[in-house]
Order: C-alpha cells, then sequence, then structure tokens
C-alpha cells in the first residue's frame, strides 16, 4: 500500500490559517471527514481531543500528527494541513506547528495501513521532505513530492532490519547500543522515535538496533544475543515494555518524545555509559507513561539534579569572583589589618566582592526554581524562585520594616526574636524547590476544569499568584521560623562551650557545623558564634589583657576552628573526585579545580552542588572531615584573628604549619569516606 491511497487530496489544505490549537485540530477533522472515511464525524473527534489530553502531538521540528483510532473511521486515512505561519500547538519543543497530518485508523484486525502510516513518520523527520511538502503549489503537487519519497525510500521493515543494525560506521569505540520504542497507539512516535535515534547513531558513529513496538506488534526484536552484547539499552516508551530481559544491562528510560527530540542526548549519554543498571522486579513489564520509566526515589533523584545543575554555574562564576578579591587584598597587605571587611578594601576587590556576591545570592533562588521547573514545567519557576528566594533571605526584613506590632500573632511566631536568623539556605530551598512544584501540580489539577477561554489565563495569572503566596506563608510562618528556633539552640548550646573554656570540644562542634548545610543557617550559626568572639576578644583587649592571654587566646582559637572546618568540604571533595573519579559525574569531576579554590578561600558553598545531589553521603563524609579539623586545630591552639579569607590571611594565623596539617588531614578524611561510602555514579 502506498502512502497516497491514505490521502484524498480533498483533505489536503495547503493555506490553513487557524488561530489556535483547537482550531486546527477542527479544521483537520474537517478535512478527514471529505475524504468520506468517517462513519461518525463527532465520535472520531473526541477520540482525537481524547489522544491529545494525554500528551501532545505536537513532536517538535514544526510538525504535528494527532490520530484517532475507533470503530468510527471506517477506512484508514490521511489528511494533511500546511498552515504558513504556524500555530501555538504546546508542542514538545514550544516551537509553532506548520505542517500536520491527521491520522484516522480503523479498529480492525487488518493492520496493513500501520506499515504505511508509521512510513511516513520516518519520513517527516528528514527536513528536506518537510519544506518540499510546505513549498507544494497544489495538493496534486503535495501528493506527488509524497509519492516520489514513498518510491525512493525503504519498507518500515527494510529500514529497521537493515539501517538501525548497519555496523560499517561503528565508532573506534567499539559502543553497542540498543533501544526499545513504544508509544500508546503505536502509529507515529513510536517510528518517529526510531528514526530519531538511528540518525543520531549514524552521526556519532556507533551501531544501534531498534526494536519498535506499534499497534502493528513488535518488529526488529532484539534476541538474548543482542541484549548480552549491548553497552546500554535505551528505552523511549511511553506504553509497556517487556523490561525482564535488561536485567543487569545499562538502561537509559526516558518518554517516547525524547527519542524524537532529544535523540543525540540519548545516544551520547549510551555512549558514555550515563545510565544505572536495570533490575528486574517481580513485574516484567515497565510502563514510562505513568513515571518516565523511573521508580519514585529517582523521579525525585532527577528533579533534584535538575536544580544542582542549573546552580552550578552560580556557585563556581560568584564563588571564583570572592577569591579573586581576597587574593587581590591579600597582595595589597590588608590580610592583618581587613578585618570584617577583607575582600572589599580596594576599588577593584570590593567590586568584584559585591559582583560575586550577587551571584552567589542567586544560587539558592535558582536551585529552587528549577526544581520547581522539574516538577511542573514552566508554571513551577516563578514560584520555585519565590521560595528559594525566601529560603536564602529569611524573615529579617519583617522583623525590621513589616510589623511593628511586636504583642502580635505574626511579629511574635514568625519574624522575631532578637537574633533570630530565619535564613533556612540551601535546605530549606530544596524543601521551597519541591513545595513549589507540587503547589502548582495541586493547582492545574484544581482549575483543570476551566473554561478553555481561559486557559491562558492560568500560566500567566493563576499560577503565579496563589503559587507564590502559598510558598509564601509557608516558608515565612513556618519553614524559616523552625529554623529560627534551631538556631537560637545552636547558638546558646555553642556559648555555653566557650564560657565553659572546652575548647577542644567547641573546636570539634564548630568545624562540624560549619559542613553540615554549607553557608546555611547552622553554618552561619557557627560563624556568627566565632565573628562574636572575636567581638569579645577585642573588648577582652581594650579593658588591658594581652593577645596572650588564655581568655583571648580561647576566642581566636575557636575562630581558626571555624574557618578551617569551612575550608575541608569542598577541598575534600574535590580530592575524591581525583582519588575516586567513578564516584562521580564528568560534570561533578569537572569542577575539582574550583572547589580547591573556593575551599582554600574558605568558600564552602562550592561543596553545596555535591551535598544537594547526594545529601545522605556527602554531608556526613564533609561534617566528619570538617569536625576533625576543627578539632584538630584547636588540640594544636592554632590561633586566627581574621573573620574570613582562608589561606589569604593565614598571616594572622598563629602556628600555621600545624594549622595546615589540620586542614589536610580534615579534607583527607572526607575524601576516603566519600570513596567508601559514595557509590559508583553512572555517566
Amino acid at each position: 500500500m502506498r502512502i497516497t491511497e491514505l490521502l484524498d487530496k480533498k483533505s489536503i489544505s495547503l493555506d490553513a490559517a487557524p488561530g489556535s490549537k483547537k482550531e486546527t485540530l477542527d479544521m483537520a477533522v474537517e478535512l478527514m471527514a471529505k475524504s468520506g472515511k468517517l462513519e461518525d464525524k463527532e465520535a472520531y473527534r473526541k477520540l482525537v481531543y481524547a489522544r491529545e489530553e494525554e500528551s501532545t502531538t505536537g513532536v517538535g521540528e514544526g510538525i504535528a500528527i494527532p490520530h484517532g483510532k475507533g470503530s468510527c473511521v471506517t477506512k484508514p486515512g490521511l489528511a494533511a494541513m500546511v498552515i504558513k505561519n504556524g500555530v501555538e500547538f504546546e508542542a514538545l519543543d514550544d516551537e509553532p506547528v506548520d505542517i500536520l497530518f491527521l491520522i484516522a485508523a480503523p479498529d480492525t484486525k487488518d493492520n496493513v495501513h500501520l506499515d504505511v502510516l508509521s512510513k511516513l513518520s520516518m519520513m517527516l523527520m528528514d527536513e528536506e521532505f518537510r519544506n518540499e511538502l510546505k513549498n507544494a503549489g497544489s495538493p496534486e503537487e503535495f501528493l506527488q513530492i509524497i509519492d516520489k519519497a514513498d518510491e525512493e525510500r525503504a519498507s518500515i521493515d527494510e529500514q529497521l532490519a537493515g539501517g538501525n543494525s548497519d555496523t560499517s560506521e561503528a565508532a573506534s569505540n567499539g559502543a553497542k547500543i540498543l533501544a526499545v520504542t513504544s508509544c500508546p497507539t503505536g502509529i507515529a512516535h513510536t517510528y518517529m522515535a526510531a528514526e530519531g535515534l538511528e540518525k543520531a547513531a549514524k552521526k556519532a558513529g556507533v551501531q544501534i538496533k531498534i526494536e519498535t513496538r506499534g499497534s502493528g506488534g513488535a518488529k526488529n526484536m532484539l534476541t538474548a544475543d543482542d541484549i548480552d552484547a549491548a553497552d546500554c539499552i535505551i528505552v523511549a516508551a511511553d506504553a509497556k515494555v517487556p523490561m525482564e530481559r535488561f536485567a543487569g544491562k545499562k538502561v537509559i528510560q526516558r518518554k517516547v518524545a525524547d527519542g524524537i527530540n532529544k535523540a543525540d542526548e540519548l545516544i551520547s549519554l549510551a555512549i558514555a555509559g550515563n545510565a544505572p543498571v536495570f533490575t528486574a522486579d517481580s513485574s516484567s513489564e515497565a510502563s514510562d507513561k505513568a513515571d518516565d520509566g523511573k521508580g519514585g526515589a529517582h523521579k525525585v533523584y532527577t528533579q533534584l539534579m535538575s536544580g544542582v545543575s542549573h546552580m552550578l554555574p552560580f556557585v563556581i562564576g560568584g564563588g571564583l569572583l570572592k577569591a579573586i578579591a581576597f587574593l587581590i587584598d591579600s597582595l595589597a597587605g590588608y590580610g592583618e589589618t581587613g578585618g570584617g571587611n577583607f575582600g572589599s578594601m580596594t576599588p577593584f576587590s570590593a567590586l568584584l566582592m559585591y559582583i560575586g556576591g550577587i551571584v552567589m545570592d542567586l544560587m539558592i533562588p535558582v536551585l529552587a526554581g528549577y526544581i520547581a521547573y522539574a516538577i511542573a514545567d514552566r508554571p513551577g519557576l516563578v514560584v520555585g524562585f519565590a521560595g528559594g528566594l525566601l529560603a536564602a533571605k529569611g524573615n529579617a526584613v519583617l522583623a525590621a520594616q513589616a510589623f511593628t506590632n511586636k504583642d502580635g500573632f505574626i511579629s511574635k511566631f514568625a519574624f522575631t526574636g532578637e537574633g533570630v536568623n530565619t535564613v533556612s539556605g540551601f535546605l530549606g530551598g530544596i524543601l521551597a524547590g519541591f513545595l513549589a512544584g507540587y503547589i502548582v501540580l495541586l493547582l492545574m489539577k484544581i482549575f483543570a476544569n476551566l473554561p478553555q477561554a481561559l486557559d491562558g489565563v492560568k500560566p500567566t495569572l493563576i499560577y503565579p499568584l496563589l503559587g507564590v503566596f502559598i510558598i509564601g506563608m509557608l516558608m515565612c510562618f513556618i519553614f524559616n521560623p523552625l529554623i529560627g528556633v534551631v538556631n537560637d539552640a545552636l547558638a546558646n548550646g555553642l556559648s555555653k562551650l566557650a564560657d565553659a573554656n572546652m575548647l577542644w570540644l567547641l573546636g570539634l562542634v564548630l568545624g562540624g557545623m560549619m559542613a553540615i548545610d554549607m553557608g546555611g543557617p547552622i553554618n552561619k550559626a557557627a560563624y556568627a558564634t566565632g565573628t562574636g568572639l572575636l567581638a569579645t576578644a577585642a573588648i577582652y583587649m581594650n579593658d588591658g589583657l594581652t593577645a596572650s592571654d588564655p581568655k583571648v587566646q580561647a576566642c581566636y582559637i575557636a575562630m581558626a576552628a571555624i574557618m578551617v572546618g569551612g575550608m575541608v568540604p569542598p577541598v575534600g571533595i574535590a580530592l575524591a573526585c581525583w582519588v575516586f573519579p567513578k564516584k562521580f559525574t564528568k560534570a561533578e569531576r569537572g569542577s575539582a579545580v574550583s572547589n580547591v579554590v573556593m575551599g582554600a578561600s574558605f568558600i564552602t558553598e562550592g561543596a553545596i552542588p555535591f551535598a544537594a545531589a547526594d545529601p545522605g553521603h556527602v554531608i556526613p563524609c564533609t561534617l566528619a572531615g570538617s569536625a576533625v579539623a576543627g578539632l584538630l586545630s584547636a588540640l594544636f591552639k592554632c590561633t586566627l584573628m581574621a573573620p574570613h579569607g582562608g589561606v589569604f590571611v593565614f598571616a594572622t594565623v598563629g602556628k600555621p604549619f600545624l594549622y595546615i596539617l589540620a586542614w589536610l588531614i580534615g579534607s583527607v578524611v572526607t575524601c576516603v569516606m566519600l570513596g567508601v561510602l559514595k557509590k559508583d555514579m553512572a555517566e
């Protein structure tokens, strides 16, 4: 059967100009009805709309292939539209659709038409073919273009069996990749994904064999020998695929749309081996439609990594600018005299410190925003950013300005309390990101049945307004205040240790606290204790005590333990990246050098992306290393008279060689623990 046998010229429109997705679908249904292949036009229209509600059929590259299959279709058929100016179709790549093929499939056992439709789907992946169709001057020319391409192209079976298993262009790395593609109806997306993966594999110079599981059944089946020899298997599916056969192999599981629009990315991941090893469970089938083919824990991890990967450039860019500012002030001779302004003593260093600080201020909102984005797509961004910003800034502004009624519920519960720090840091940012994403999903569900005319209002007004309000209330009235209570308790406990002159325990605790939330409230509570003790030392000396007095020395010892504790996490992680490379992704290993620079500059935030990506393993390791460094620094009675600066203020460190030894030992502890506890990371 030829493709043109399914397409009547009465069902072709070359100058369509619909104004919306709904209008586009309605026009296409009317074109299909002109072919006389529908027994019940309205029933068929409902099938088309029902399929569209499952997921958009705008597959990207300006293509849409809506379809309906049911008893209301008497004969298989096609309708075609060329939309000169394009139309918004909620396509997967967010680009307008300018060419559409509507498929009508009868609900019969005779599936001879399926191969023809599948072949057309694969042909549409060819940009030159699409351009020829869009430039056709008449329905007759449109049909001729299709017929010529149909004649030149191999049958669907030949394409799958021949093209996908071609090994003549296999790369020198010898990567052997298998793939399975499948979609619920098994007509278009299944084969477009196969075509996309085949092209991407050919471009990368690797061999691939692709099994398609369409309405006509499985084609080009993967054999046991194929699976045994494979380096990686890609499952791009929205329908159930037999998965038990892949046990013990590296498997990438994605939506079928990713096979169409992200084929290059999937092939790159497969070549790099960046995939988990699949473990078969009691079920022999897995469906990507419900959860993208992954378990709940992996889904949460993927959402978290969306935030981490977008945050990483902010940490590195801003952190290195601040490190350069410290270096400039150190070279200018302000290491001993800069005090709290160290890093901003010269005009240029102050500029770099300002820019770097602004960039690093964005990292928590970006982390939260892109976690929410991974959960709820673009509507989640603004709510996530808002939650992350509130986590990073806390409620201090509200305490100082917005609520002056000191006896009121709001001021008592959420905003006031002398010295209360309500900044929840990166841990609060992670929480805010997940809350924001699921808040938006809930809003989508609540407002799903609004009139279609209000669809444009939901993402621009309803979701941002209600979402930001809800996340704001949660952060300001629940999570930031709760963290404030914890901070108060920590500060009081640290003060008691200092008063009792338990320096070794103080060093252990302060050093460990610096590595729990990497610049968050626990870290800041320890740092605030240290800077407070420096102020106390200044008071002692103003009262006549000397720098060698035990009371003054205790203050300086505590500050030294704090800074060395904050310098350990980035350096310990960088060492682990070099010593245990399999424990980290390529991107993480690539940031090792910048982490050394940030650790040496007392910028603990360099460790945040690693801690956010794997908090259960990374935080205990960094905490232990920093606690050991703080303990050793205190036992060695190292002192520090500057509140910041890392190696750039070592001129103010007492017993600097022992101090460096404590730093290195703590970093090695973190490195070794990461090597033991952290699992290998599939690229």
